[in-house]
């Protein structure tokens, strides 16, 4: 079906479709009014048990009526990504000719060269480079965070790789436009041109200059300048082919590094975000942006086509923020027992979304209008030039460029590139932003220093402020990443992604009070769902514990076998898997992924959504300042190896490692003593524990890989004795450290070495914890 019902012309040809998947609109709201009712008679039976328990104690009661009602609450938001899921197609061809197509900036962020290798960030930003677009309309910012030199140097190499690379690539018409996939994946790209040796020969020549490209930037990965500095001055530095003809021109280069200092704080990714804006506001000042993390290539060229099919629609453009394409990851093993690939989320919550208001901004992948960052007063109202310097700053180019539309012959000014490149570097000096209003949440701009997802925030004042957005997932993944490999990583990113979430919540922004007024309710729901999720650790935390400490105490919480009310609880359990099942299913993947999704679930609940909330509210009470940990994008051979095989790797912090253990350790004790008990006891005891033994069965099962890690597993990803475990962990930390740190930082993980092995466990946690906050 169309998007809008409108009387339109016979000759009118829609650049896109949007689609309702009927089917799923017609079980999804099945699903929600019977689960419904269920749930009332769930609490209908608890709430009898509280108040009409003889000779059994209340708290218990209580506390499994709290994980009931969050557990109802965090379901009941959820239902609204299921209300109206939707699917859109695109029509690229009947785009308008490349001389009337937008501009696009490509924004790309990098943070930390060690963790983030140069190598990686210069495949996905030459990726940019080759788009089907047309190169003078195309302009790549790389913002390097990390400060680095070797960074800059090797952004200068892939300029020139990139000079032989793009026009091979509109040669040959190349799918993969990352050099590293192109030359190490499967040759499908090359089935048109396998018969011309040619296209065999140049491909060769080509193969050989990456070669020799990606061994220079390796070499200055391993050097000792390759290290993050969080002292340096602004550098920003465009990077043009002067000598280019017409048909082998290439992307404008931009290397932006703003300024740091201690004294400072620098808002990690927003900040970075924010100090792209202003730089490429003077410079290209394109209409669109393109924003990509630094291991997230273009994997199809016509990615920008396909947006441009929604950002130039008639029906659609005036209102229209920003289009998201889905994350896809190149190192997803087929156990992907970590959950990595966000299944839930990229095929079946964003097209909920997509069919209220749109999905939200997932940090990567989206093309969005510049328009929307800004809530500008319009040109024929009075503008108050001091009004706008205080939200925007003392730089009058700046300013003047808010209103300026794109200049495509900007670059063949050198005088006036020249001139933009040195007001660049004061929008990028650490004193620019003071006494204005960027980053504040009550300011015109959007990207504000709130929350450590600024995406999530972002796109949630974006909606606020009455703009759409629309999710399109093509055939082929527009952009390829690479995804966490180890439990270690996963946690940490967890957590950091928990406490953001949490941040917004827990604030006065907070979507189930800022948002109805602001955005449809269900739109409200989606991003209250996101917001609250974190919270899920609570019923987790006492479902883990709570029914197991009575059933070992001979305390029954749930009805009898016999009772009618078992079989209320019994439809809950079975009707809510049966529904994530069929949603698995309706999106290609196998039932093991249903396995893996509850196992995720419940490691992450007691423990990243535990920490994450905590910090979240230590933040709230001023206890805690927020930080920002870069995930790992180094590869590990022996962990790829346990993730290839399916085996999880329990080579992480004993924070994450001891809740695991302990509970699984006595789910195990519950289900042996329920068992033991059944077996001895008479039939009054099966009938009055059954939930509980079968409880504890579930969780033991779900929890089998930490048992094996325990007893039964000699490898190195095997959980170790919580002793050795946190000497292997710190002495590992202190060698990381120490290779970015050599110096004063060295001596200081060190002394924490050292320390380790003279106080107790209790004090040896809280050095490890100083010892883990960033440089």
């Amino acid at each position: 079906m169309s998007l809008q019902k409108k009387s339109t012309p016979d000759d009118y040809h829609p650049l896109n479709l949007c689609h309702l998947k009927k089917s799923s609109f017609i079980i999804n709201r099945l699903y929600l009014i019977f689960h419904s009712i269920a749930i009332i008679l769930l609490f209908c039976f608890r709430i009898s048990s509280l108040f009409h328990s003889k000779n059994q104690p209340s708290i218990p009661h209580l506390f499994i009526f709290i994980s009931e009602l969050t557990l109802s609450f965090i379901w009941f938001l959820s239902q609204s990504f299921l209300w109206r899921p939707v699917t859109r197609t695109v029509f690229t061809h009947r785009l308008p000719e490349d001389d009337q197509l937008p501009p696009i900036d490509v924004f790309i962020c990098t943070a930390d060269p060690r963790s983030e290798p140069p190598l990686g960030v210069m495949n996905t930003v030459i990726s940019a480079m080759a788009l089907n677009y047309p190169a003078e309309k195309l302009s790549v910012y790389l913002s390097d965070d990390g400060g680095c030199p070797v960074t800059l140097e090797a952004l200068r190499e892939a300029f020139k790789f990139a000079k032989v690379w793009v026009p091979f690539c509109n040669k040959y018409d190349v799918m993969t436009i990352c050099p590293d996939a192109y030359f190490t994946g499967p040759e499908v790209d090359d089935e048109v041109m396998v018969d011309s040796d040619e296209f065999r020969a140049h491909k060769r020549r080509i193969k050989e200059v990456y070669e020799l490209f990606a061994q220079k930037v390796t070499q200055m990965s391993e050097s000792k300048n390759c290290v993050s500095n969080k002292d340096h001055s602004a550098v920003v530095e465009a990077i043009v082919d002067e000598s280019a003809h017409d048909e082998t021109k290439i992307p404008l280069l931009v290397y932006v590094s703003r300024e740091k200092r201690p004294s400072h704080p620098h808002q990690f990714k927003a900040g970075a975000l924010n100090a792209l804006i202003r730089v490429s506001s003077l410079i290209r000042n394109s209409p669109y942006i393109l924003g990509l993390d630094c291991d997230m290539y273009c994997n199809d060229k016509d990615s920008a086509r396909q947006a441009m099919c929604f950002h130039l629609d008639p029906k659609l453009s005036s209102s229209l923020a920003f289009v998201q394409f889905p994350q896809t990851f190149h190192n997803i093993s087929k156990h992907d027992i970590y959950e990595s690939q966000l299944r839930c989320y990229f095929k079946t919550l964003v097209r909920g979304m997509d069919g209220i208001k749109g999905p939200c901004l997932s940090g990567t992948c989206y093309y969005l209008k510049r328009e929307s960052l800004y809530d500008l007063p319009l040109m024929h109202e009075d503008i108050n030039l001091e009004e706008l310097k205080q939200c925007f700053g003392s730089s009058n180019e700046l300013i003047r460029s808010l209103y300026k539309k794109y200049d495509a012959k900007l670059q063949d000014h050198e005088k006036n590139l020249f001139q933009s490149l040195q007001e660049t570097k004061h929008l990028v000096s650490c004193d620019y932003e003071k006494g204005t209003q960027w980053g504040n949440e009550a300011s015109l701009l959007i990207q504000i220093y709130f929350s450590v997802t600024e995406d999530f925030f972002t796109s949630f004042k974006i909606h606020c402020k009455h703009w759409f957005s629309v999710n399109h997932i093509p055939s082929r993944p527009s952009f390829m990443g690479s995804c966490t490999t180890n439990l270690n990583d996963l946690l940490i990113q967890g957590t950091r992604w928990s406490a953001g979430l949490m941040e917004v919540a827990l604030s006065r922004f907070s979507p189930l009070i800022y948002g109805p007024s602001r955005m449809p309710i269900l739109q409200s729901f989606c991003y209250a769902w996101l917001a609250f999720f974190p919270a899920a650790f609570i019923p987790l935390w006492i479902l883990a514990t709570i029914p197991m400490l009575s059933l070992l105490n001979g305390i029954s919480l749930y009805p009898k076998v016999t009772n009618p009310f078992f079989f209320v609880y019994l439809y809950v359990f079975v009707l809510s898997n049966l529904q994530h099942i069929r949603e698995i299913h309706s999106t290609g993947a196998s039932l093991q992924t249903w396995k893996h999704e509850q196992r995720v679930w419940m490691i992450k609940g007691i423990t990243s959504h535990l920490y994450g909330s905590t910090r979240a509210i230590m933040e709230k009470l001023g206890a805690k300042e927020a930080n920002f940990l870069p995930t790992n994008k180094v590869i590990n051979e022996d962990e790829a190896k346990l993730n290839q095989m399916g085996i999880y790797n329990f080579q992480t912090s004993s924070m994450f490692l001891v809740p695991l253990c302990s509970l699984v350790t006595l789910n195990l004790l519950a289900f042996v003593v329920g068992i033991i008990r059944i077996t001895t006891i008479h039939k009054e005891y099966i009938d009055s524990f059954f939930v509980q033994t079968f409880l504890s069965f579930y969780i033991t099962l779900m929890g089998y890989p930490v048992l094996e890690g325990m007893m039964l597993r000699k490898d190195k990803g095997r959980i170790a004795p919580i002793a050795k475990t946190v000497r292997e962990t710190e002495l590992r930390i202190v060698r990381n450290r120490e290779t970015k740190f050599p110096s004063k930082n060295g001596r200081n993980y060190s002394e924490a070495v050292r320390l380790r092995s003279c106080v107790g466990a209790r004090r040896c946690a809280r050095v490890s914890k100083v010892s883990r906050r960033p440089g």
